[in-house]
Formats: structure tokens, C-alpha cells, sequence
């Protein structure tokens, strides 16, 4: 291990003693960890360290490693300062944490994505209630999910085994929980291996299992969290990636990955396949035109997944109230008040409140720069580079643009 990633270890695992559940994972050596808990570092000693590590990054020979620690650092020095009392304006510090701006839906596009599910619902009346009542048809009893989970993890290892590296030893195991703020999560232990908890405080739909566990599973975080170990950590040495952090860019990337990669693991003719074992499992009555249904459902309705970063611009950044933004999930978004509600609980939880941009701008910023390979293998190797090296949002960014 150098100097800078040992730097870099004890900055961020001092500053995850300062604030609970910013280190998402470390699998590094015991005593860097014990030697950041010895110091009791305060917040602007962290800064200022970040800050310092930052100015010797001209010894890193690597661009693209020097690159990555440089905006790694800018989002630890940011997190500092908050820790430390500096209140940054709520579209900055977002900035800031994920080396990438905040972007609002168009406005137009939840009125396309409504007048689509007009056409595509069945029944007639308010969309929101077709929809709920379309998804409610489809719901995995929960005495029967585990097994129908374990099944489906399966099926998107054996795909993402046929399109990507993934280390032998890798292993996960499944499990079900409840009052929590995120839908599933993924704690990563090291050694190959993952915990996937799923949250069932509220009802599981058949469709929405195939995402879910594409992006906690295969090709998403278990697989990139083994990958990384695998490949930057123990053949490069590069120590730095033993430590996840939240509200760093390494996230941006992270979801924007986990969201994205379904494409490779469950394409439309495959994914409406895996429906049909899904609802069979499950009980639920499924035809194949059914399926073909739910999958042009998806698709619209993947228009409205960035309307929880536009609620929580409306609450942290406009000032709009808790009442308004309810009422904005409930008619733009068309989710249950219930639902709504468990939204705004993530969007307003301390640490994750600016976290919920890593999803739909990390997802839209990394499509376009995979989609714009232009075949079916350059799409498959971007995606494997995503999955491998140390990748950057403004770095995506500015070879999208530079190609475009």
C-alpha cells in the first residue's frame, strides 16, 4: 500500500467515525481502522487532511487514478465541512458529494409518460388508480419472495457470468426486512461476498423483481463490489477501493451501474421470460401477451424515475413543503400516498438526502455513454470497464461530450 491510498484510508475511515453510515464497506487491514478510530480526528483536521492529499496527487502516476482520488477527496472535504458547520446551498453540496449537477425532469415528460399509461392501462378513470390497481394484481405474496428471490438471483448470475468477468469465489446470500427507508440494500463484506436485505414494508410487485435484483445482484453492486477487489484491489493494489463511501462519487457511479445493467442480464424477450417464472411462482395468472404488457409498462414508466430527485429538490432546494411534495409524488410520480410517504422518508433522512441523485443521473449519464459505443460488444465492454477501473461521473461526462 502507498502513502496516498494509507492517506486516503485514514481520512475516509476517521470521518466514518464522525458520521454513521458514510463507510458503506471496508475490507482493508484491521489496523488502518484502528489507527483512524485512535486518532478521534475532528472535522476540520479531516478537511484540512483532504484538502492536503489532494495537493500531492501530482506524484500519482495514473491519470485516471489521480483523477478518481482527486474527486473522491473534493467530496470528502465537502462532507467534513458539513460535519464541521459549513451549510452549503442544497444544489452544491450535491454537486460537490457526486462530481455531478442535479437535473430536474422535464416537465413534459411526466405528461408523456401519463398519456402513455393511458393508452397502455386497462379500464378507464385516474391513471394513478389504474396503475396501483394493475400493480396490486401482481403482488409476490411474502411467504413465498425468499424462495422466488434466491430462484431469480440465479437466473441474473448465469447471464452476467455469459457477458462479464465474475470471480470465481464471489458468493451472496438473501434476506428479508422491514422498517427501513431504502427498498433493498446490498452490504458488501469483502472476500467476495455479499448480504442482499430486501425491505417488505411495502407490497413487492412481480415486474419490479428483475430490477431490484439486477441492481443489488448481478450485473449490479455484488458484482462490482467482488469485481473491484478482484481487479483494483488485489492484482493493482490499489487500497484506496477497499473502503466504499456514501455521498462520494464512487456512488454516482455505483447506482448509476446497478441501475443500468439489467439491460445486460434481462433484455425484453429474456425479461418478460423471468415474468412468467416470477408469476408462476408466485401464483400470480401471467400470459405471454400479459408479459409483453408489463414490459411496455416498465419502459413508460421508466420516465418518471428521476421524481424523487425532483422532490427532494423541491423540498431541500426550493423550500416547497413536506405537503407539497407529497401531493407532487402522488400525482407526477403516481404512487399511493403510502408510497409517496416512504419516499419522502429516504429523501429526508440525513444521510441519504442527497444520495437519492446517484439513481436516475447516474443511470442517464452512464446510459448514454455505454449506448454510445454502438454495437452490442462495445456496449458490454463500457459497462465492464464500469464494473473494473476506477471511472469518474465528470470524467463519463466529458468523453460523452468529446464523442458526441
Amino acid at each position: 500500500m502507498d502513502d496516498v491510498a494509507r492517506e486516503y484510508l485514514l481520512i475516509a475511515l476517521a470521518l466514518g467515525e464522525l458520521e454513521e453510515g458514510i463507510v458503506d464497506s471496508y475490507y482493508g487491514p484491521a489496523e488502518i481502522r484502528d489507527e483512524a478510530r485512535a486518532a478521534k480526528s475532528t472535522p476540520a483536521e479531516l478537511r484540512a487532511r483532504a484538502r492536503g492529499l489532494r495537493a500531492r496527487l501530482s506524484g500519482v502516476t495514473d491519470a485516471q487514478r489521480a483523477r478518481w482520488l482527486d474527486r473522491q477527496l473534493v467530496a470528502l472535504e465537502t462532507l467534513a465541512g458539513q460535519l464541521d458547520g459549513e451549510q452549503l446551498p442544497y444544489r452544491e453540496l450535491v454537486e460537490r458529494c457526486f462530481d455531478a449537477a442535479p437535473e430536474a425532469t422535464p416537465a413534459d415528460e411526466y405528461e408523456r409518460v401519463r398519456a402513455e399509461l393511458e393508452r397502455l392501462l386497462p379500464g378507464g378513470g385516474n391513471v394513478r388508480e389504474r396503475l396501483e390497481a394493475h400493480d396490486a394484481a401482481l403482488t409476490v405474496p411474502v411467504d413465498l419472495l425468499a424462495g422466488i428471490v434466491e430462484w431469480l438471483t440465479g437466473e441474473l448470475r448465469t447471464a452476467a457470468r455469459q457477458a462479464f468477468y465474475v470471480p470465481a469465489r464471489e458468493d451472496l446470500t438473501i434476506s428479508l426486512v422491514k422498517n427501513e427507508p431504502w427498498g433493498a440494500y446490498n452490504w458488501y463484506d469483502g472476500d467476495l461476498r455479499s448480504r442482499i436485505e430486501v425491505n417488505t414494508d411495502l407490497p413487492m410487485r412481480a415486474p419490479r423483481l428483475m430490477d431490484l435484483l439486477a441492481h443489488e445482484g448481478f450485473p449490479g453492486h455484488h458484482l462490482e463490489h467482488a469485481t473491484k477487489e478482484a481487479k483494483l484491489v488485489h492484482e493493482q493494489g490499489r487500497f484506496e477501493s477497499s473502503v466504499q463511501l456514501i455521498n462520494t462519487p464512487e456512488a454516482y457511479i455505483s447506482e448509476g451501474l446497478a441501475d443500468t445493467g439489467v439491460r445486460f442480464v434481462a433484455p425484453e424477450e429474456r425479461w418478460q421470460e423471468l415474468l412468467l417464472g416470477i408469476c408462476e411462482r408466485a401464483g400470480i395468472p401471467m400470459t405471454r401477451d400479459e408479459a409483453n404488457l408489463n414490459w411496455r409498462i416498465r419502459s413508460t414508466l421508466q420516465g418518471l424515475r428521476g421524481s424523487q430527485g425532483d422532490a427532494a429538490l423541491q423540498l431541500h432546494g426550493d423550500g416547497r413543503s413536506v405537503d407539497d411534495v407529497v401531493t407532487f409524488l402522488e400525482r407526477n410520480a403516481l404512487v399511493t400516498r403510502e408510497r409517496a410517504q416512504k419516499m419522502l422518508e429516504f429523501i429526508t433522512h440525513p444521510l441519504w438526502r442527497a444520495y437519492v441523485f446517484c439513481y436516475a443521473g447516474g443511470e442517464r449519464l452512464l446510459t448514454a455513454w455505454i449506448e454510445q459505443a454502438g454495437s452490442e460488444q462495445g456496449e458490454r465492454e463500457r459497462f465492464g470497464r464500469l464494473l473494473s477501473e476506477q471511472l469518474t461521473p465528470s470524467g463519463i461526462a466529458q468523453e460523452t461530450a468529446a464523442s458526441a
